[in-house]
């Protein structure tokens, strides 16, 4: 309960409220990420502000093993290396650089997704481990490496402060000789349940389901949902006749970086899906839709950053037909990349140079092409097309590749190497892409302000819409498709800044209120859906659905409701905005195409656990994650303390032995002088 004695604990600990920790994620044959032991690792902390910092912690200091504060511009492979090739060092606590570090900062690897996109030794294997484009340059492979130490990222500047503050007070060496004791430690608990790979843990999960009554699971696959929807509505649990052509949009929702849950992916993952959302919008207000000859599938997928999960499952439900569409419906497919750090205006077209030298193939690109160009007449986008002997950059679509010639482009800010410095890093942030706000606006008046970026995503949204219109086949002038600025500028706020904000808070299901946390993360994660799907879901819905006229009861249960076409649309029952004035909200009906599918690695469907066909990461299972900070005593007053501890022991069980021995004597009754025996 809540009324342990604990007071003795707050006097010695200061605990570390706001931290964030490295965990281990496994795959088919590696582990990597960070753990603690299994009760923790303790060390002297050293702050290190500049690299020769270090000598102390890795030669010269006399109190090893030491817990590093270390300056988040020193977070790098060459410094991580060092640590850990040594055992002079316990753990490590990083404080965020301020501002981001100018050089660039990717944990991610150079070659994102290698060896799980359409590029093998069979399919153009002069492009395969990007042998030709490098995409990601200033990616350091340190998210994929594995420490046998803890490493929590501070989130909070004044808890770093007092880290730093209580090393000035105690630990400092003085004159470059040691400080004297007590001096300030820190412990950090991170320890994981898994171990080796995906196959081991697997299989140990496994074992225990067969024959623990208390199963303990110590890894979970990553997983989620896939959100999608269609311009025109289909049977969802049916089948589309196969006659019918979809052309599909996609983008991924999820990112990544080196610390759990931390993942703002500003441009590697929110600037793409705000513009889709957008563009989504944009198409459903044109007054023909429901004409067009070719149907549109909008797309998000989900666990993209961990080898394809989402449209990996995606194709694999297209084959096996347990999804509406089948392959040979798809049409082409357009994909939005990072899109945000574009150059002056503008935007590349990718292709697959190996798909094209199909002369069918070719002929629909070129078409695929020469409809985006057109549609950018009359915008702030410039379309070009990337060189024809360059790959398709690591993207969804190459998933699909490896299933089938589908003619289809992806849309990017760089025209080889990404654009993105912070690529799967904690920088990621709504400042890496320029989205800056006047001083002193209220939380509603920012998610209301217009920025600049919003108004570039707009534009982008604007073309990828009315190309998608003409693709389709619509016939009518598109200047009127246009996308808002004003949406455009409420999602970055929302998937950006602060996710429990008035419009987020309006268009969500009541019971959902608890998913609105503030500094919105986009990890895929283990427990599904993620707040970025359930949101991604329901701004879609308000985007591209309709408010129809029905009850709370009806809404429901629309099976129950005459003239819903269940199986055609979903319905949701959403809280609405809150009435000026008072304090109640308007709740009210949407009718929209917006359906989940499942974003599960077909690896687990298969029991494939060391598959190299699809994705196998999963995170390892832990029992607690904390840190704190506390004074350490020096190990002679620590031995003195145990000593005189135990001959206080030993004297007072002899003490107890000699009073037991002769407790007759000590403890008898004295007889009763008056009582004399004859």
């Amino acid at each position: 309960g809540s009324c342990q004695g604990n007071s003795v604990e707050r006097k010695i600990y200061i605990p570390l409220n706001k931290t964030a920790p490295c965990v281990r994620l496994l795959n088919a044959t590696h582990q990597i990420g960070c753990q603690s032991s299994i009760s923790g690792d303790t060390g002297v902390i050293h702050v290190v502000e500049k690299e020769e910092d270090l000598n102390w912690v890795l030669a010269d200091g006399p109190h090893p093993p030491y817990m590093i504060l270390l300056d988040g511009n020193l977070f790098n492979r060459k410094v991580m290396l060092q640590l850990k090739g040594t055992s002079r060092v316990s753990g490590l606590a990083v404080s965020i650089a301020k501002p981001n570090p100018p050089q660039g900062f990717s944990p991610g690897l150079k070659c994102p997704n290698d060896g799980f996109g359409v590029y093998s030794k069979d399919y153009g294997p002069q492009y395969a481990h990007c042998n030709s484009t490098v995409w990601n340059p200033v990616g350091s492979g340190l998210s994929y490496e594995d420490f046998d130490f803890p490493i929590f990222l501070l989130e909070d500047a004044n808890e770093t402060q007092v880290i730093k503050q209580c090393y000035q007070d105690h630990n400092v060496p003085r004159d470059g000789s040691g400080p004297e004791y007590p001096l300030c430690a820190m412990q950090l608990f991170s320890h994981m349940h898994a171990v080796t790979s995906t196959v081991t843990c697997m299989r140990r999960n496994s074992i225990q389901n067969t024959f623990s009554i208390n199963p303990e699971t110590v890894c979970d696959p990553l997983l989620d949902y896939n959100v999608w929807s269609t311009l025109q509505p289909i049977n969802s649990s049916g089948k589309v006749d196969p006659q019918k052509e979809v052309i599909i949009v996609a983008t991924r929702i999820d990112s990544h970086s080196f610390f759990w849950n931390i993942a703002p992916g500003a441009e590697s993952a929110v600037s793409s899906f705000v513009t889709h959302l957008a563009a989504a919008e944009a198409l459903h207000k044109a007054s023909d839709v429901h004409l067009l000859r070719r149907n549109i599938m909008f797309t998000f997928f989900q666990g993209e950053t961990f080898d394809y999960i989402g449209s990996s499952r995606m194709v694999y439900d297209m084959e096996k037909d347990k999804f509406p569409l089948r392959l040979n419906n798809i049409h082409s497919f357009v994909e939005l990349n990072q899109v945000a750090l574009r150059n002056g205006t503008v935007l590349w077209m990718h292709t697959d140079p190996v798909s094209r030298l199909n002369d069918s193939v070719q002929t629909q690109i070129k078409n695929l092409l020469n409809i985006l160009s057109s549609s950018s007449a009359g915008t702030n986008v410039t379309l070009q097309e990337v060189g024809y002997s360059q790959p398709l950059p690591p993207s969804s679509f190459q998933r699909f590749l490896r299933a089938r010639h589908i003619p289809g482009v992806v849309l990017t800010d760089h025209q080889a190497a990404f654009q993105n410095r912070y690529y799967q890093s904690m920088y990621d942030t709504p400042e890496n892409i320029q989205m800056q706000y006047p001083e002193g606006l209220s939380p509603e008046e920012t998610l209301e302000y217009v920025t600049d970026t919003a108004k570039s995503l707009a534009e982008v949204a604007t073309v990828v819409a009315r190309a998608l219109y003409q693709l389709a086949g619509g016939a009518n002038n598109t200047s009127a498709i246009q996308a808002d600025p004003k949406t455009v500028s409420r999602m970055l706020y929302g998937f950006l800044i602060k996710m429990n904000n008035s419009w987020f808070q309006s268009i969500i299901k009541p019971d959902l209120k608890g998913i609105l946390g503030d500094v919105p993360q986009h990890y895929v994660a283990v427990s599904s859906p993620v707040n970025t799907t359930y949101l991604v879901q329901y701004v879609l819905a308000n985007l591209t659905g309709t408010v129809v006229n029905l009850t709370k009861e009806e809404c429901l249960n629309p099976e129950k409701t005459p003239n819903t076409e269940k199986e055609m649309y979903e319905y949701a029952w959403v809280q609405g905005s809150l009435d000026p004035n008072s304090t109640s909200r308007v709740p009210y009906c949407v009718r929209s195409t917006v359906h989940l599918s499942k974003a599960l690695s077909p690896a687990f469907e298969l029991r494939q656990w060391g598959s190299t066909e699809y994705s196998t990461w999963t995170e390892s299972r832990w029992k607690e994650i904390r840190a704190r900070i506390f004074l350490v005593a020096s190990k002679e007053l620590e031995i003195i303390t145990l000593v005189v501890g135990i001959a206080i022991l030993v004297f007072s069980l002899l003490a107890t032995h000699f009073i037991n021995a002769k407790a007759d004597v000590l403890f008898s009754i004295p007889r009763d002088p008056g009582a004399v025996a004859y």
